[in-house]
Formats: structure tokens, sequence, C-alpha cells
């Protein structure tokens, strides 16, 4: 105890002597008054009566301010990831269970419609020859007026299309999931910036937008004038539209040390753009324009039919013409309007129309990243190149050897209608 008084009594001394504090001040390093200091004073141990100003020693432990500041700023990022992820969770989980929901009801009012729509078919039919003619033709009529607007507030929500967005948001939510969670993980050897937290954000927000949860407003046009790609990745800023160096093929002629691109590897990558620019993106949106238009002729005929069939049950059993063909119209009007309704949503075209949708957007984005990769002049700066030749052999549903094959078509001497060959195998 006299040991550790003693030491105090020296150490204020110290401080406080002007000869001592002059020469302390002389060995300081300067640091700015806003950087924090930790300061201990360490005693010998053991009981001692007394102790030597030698035996003390002062250890000071400065603290950046900048690299304090910098942990704060990642630890920041990170748990905004962390929200990001928990966020695109949560949103899978809300469009599976409206996915299945909005699946019922593609099931549910086909056959109900269906089933109101034949069972006043056959009331039609049996209206004439009945003591009961009024009651029969009434029944009819309510019936089919019934059907008529079923199907057309159905045909305008279109849920088989529905469920098919909620499907495949489903999935794009869950891969979001997961790239976030795992740039999470690799925040030990690579820091968690700002600029990736924006990117999270961007994705998000286009994702929302491209498969929207209401029903009433904010529903995607189901009949749409023209047909486009799906698009649920954010565009890309000017600043990230670099041009193209026209001498990186020269210089990375049979050099293998840019990050693993090579000339060949570019022309393959033109070669593949072309490809699907002109043959596999066309395709889904040129059948995609076929079943939107066989689509919205279903989706007339149906209601109309239905309506017609309602408007001539009105008339049976009147006295001249009109009571003769009355019922039989009603009847052939009630089964065609079953009968569209049938292809209509038992085939689920509205489902087909948003599947090539999606599959041409698959293909949009694929165009896209690949621009983005050869637009980066610099080669370092790029995604490696051997990674990303397999990355997109995979998403086509080939081998990397497959794709040599298109190095050819980057000439400009290959015509587009030359070609044959479709990129995509995978659908």
């Amino acid at each position: 105890m006299a040991a550790a008084l003693q030491a105090q009594r020296l150490f204020l001394t110290a401080s406080t002597s002007s000869s001592t504090s002059s020469s302390w001040t002389a060995r300081r390093p300067r640091r700015s008054s806003a950087t924090p200091c930790r300061a201990a004073l360490r005693v010998p141990g053991g009981l001692q009566t007394a102790a030597s100003p030698a035996d003390l020693s002062l250890k000071l432990d400065w603290i950046d301010a900048r690299v304090a500041t910098a942990a704060a700023r990642d630890a920041t990022a990170v748990e905004k990831l962390r929200l990001v992820a928990e966020a695109a969770a949560d949103r899978a989980e809300m469009h599976d269970i409206i996915g299945r929901q909005r699946d019922n009801w593609n099931h549910l009012l086909l056959h109900s419609t269906n089933s109101l729509t034949l069972a006043a078919s056959v009331m039609a039919a049996l209206a004439p020859g009945s003591s009961t003619v009024g009651a029969l033709k009434a029944s009819a009529g309510v019936l089919l007026a019934t059907v008529a607007v079923t199907m057309a507030a159905v045909n305008r929500i279109q849920p088989s299309q529905l469920a098919e967005e909620q499907r495949n948001a489903t999935r794009l939510w869950r891969q979001l999931e997961r790239d976030v969670r795992a740039g999470i993980e690799l925040r030990t050897t690579t820091p968690v910036t700002e600029a990736d937290v924006q990117e999270a954000m961007e994705r998000v927000l286009a994702l929302d937008a491209a498969y929207p949860l209401p029903l009433l407003p904010g529903m995607l046009e189901k009949f749409p004038k023209a047909v486009e790609p799906a698009r649920w990745w954010p565009r890309r800023r000017p600043q990230q539209l670099k041009r193209r160096s026209k001498s990186f093929g020269r210089r990375g002629a049979g050099n293998t040390n840019n990050n693993g691109w090579t000339q060949e590897l570019e022309e393959e990558m033109r070669g593949l753009l072309r490809v699907l620019r002109a043959k596999d993106e066309h395709q889904y949106l040129t059948v995609g324009k076929l079943v939107l238009t066989l689509n919205k002729g279903l989706a007339v005929a149906g209601p109309a039919l239905a309506g017609t069939a309602a408007v001539a049950a009105a008339f049976i059993g009147s006295n001249g013409d009109a009571g003769t063909w009355a019922s039989g119209a009603a009847v052939l009007c009630g089964a065609l309007a079953a009968a569209a309704n049938t292809v209509e949503h038992g085939g689920q075209l509205g489902m087909v129309f948003e599947l090539l949708r999606n599959c041409a957007g698959f293909y949009r984005k694929l165009q896209e990243d690949i621009e983005a990769a050869l637009g980066e002049a610099d080669a370092e700066r790029r995604e490696n190149g051997e990674v990303f030749e397999h990355k997109v052999a995979l998403l086509l549903g080939r081998s990397a050897s497959d794709l040599r094959q298109f190095r050819r078509l980057a000439s400009a001497s290959v015509k587009d209608e030359d070609i044959k060959d479709y990129a995509g195998k995978l659908f």
C-alpha cells in the first residue's frame, strides 16, 4: 500500500513539475486535440516499502480517430445490409402466400363460372317445354348475366398471370436475400461500403416496381399495347456505362494476365450478344405477342357471349319468331362462353404470357451484363473473364466450350438472318 501511495505522489509530482513537463512535451508525438488516448500506470507488484521512479512506467495508447470512424461506418453498412436481407426474406414469404392464394382464385373461378354457365344453358333448353317457363327463363337470365359480369372481372385481373408474377417474384426475392447475406459473410476480406448498400436498395425498389403486391391499384397491365421484356433489375446509371476500349483486343491478344480476358473471349461474348438479341429475346417476344392477341380475343368473346345468352334467355316463351330461336341462341351462346372461358383460364394464357415476358427479360438482363463487362475499358476492373464465361454458360444451360462457336458471329460480315442457332438451351 505504501508503495502504491508513493508511486501516486511521484506521478503527481512529475506531472506538475515544469522541467519534467517540458521534457515530456518534447518526447510526446504530435496529436490532434480530438484524438483520444488511453493511459495506464504500472506499479511493480509485491509489498514494498519504497519504490524508485525507475520502477514506474506510463503506457500511452493513442487511438487513430480515422480508423475508429471507418470501423463504425463499416458496422453501420453491414447493419443496413442485414436489414435489406431481412426485408427480402419477408417479401419472399408474402409473395409466396399471395401466389398460392391467386392460383386458388384461378381454379375456383374457372370451375364456378363454367358450372353457372352450363346450368343456365340447361335451364334455357328446358324452359320452352316446361310448365314453369317463366321461372326457368328468369333463372337462366340471372345466371347468365352473373356469368357475364364475373367473366369480365376475371378476365381483367387474369388470376393465372397474377400467380405467375408472384412465383417469379418469390424466386427473385430469395435470390436477393442470398446475395446480400453472401456479401455480409465476405466482409472480413472485402469491407462493406455505402455503394453496396445503395446497390442492394436499388434492387429492392426495382423488384417492388416489377412485381407489386397490391391488386388494385398498382396491378401490372394485363393487356399492354406493346410487349416488352419484364424488368426486375435497376437500370444502370450513366457513369456505369463506359465506352469500350478499342485497343484492348490488340493489347490482350495471346495475353492471359488481363484478369482472365483475352481477345478471343471478347469476340465470343460479342457474338453471343448478337445471338441473344436477334434470336432468343426476339423469339419470346414474338410468341408473347401471339399469346397476348389470343388472350385478348377470348377475354372479349367470353363475356360478350354470356351477355348475348342472357338477353336471348329473356325472350324465351315469347310469341313469334323471337320465342322460337331464343332458347337455342341462349344455349349455344352459353356453351360457347363456357368453352372460351375454359380455353382462356384453363389453358392459363395469362400465365403463359407472363412466362414469355420473364424469359425475354432473362435474356435482356444477360445482354446488359455482357455489355457492362465489355464496356469497361480497364480489364482489371471487370469480373474475372474465366469466371464470367462459366457464369454465362450456366445461365444458358451450356458448357463453357460450347460458347466458342459464337466467336465467328462477332464478325460484321455475318448478318442476323444467317444466324440459325439459339444461345439458350435451358428454356
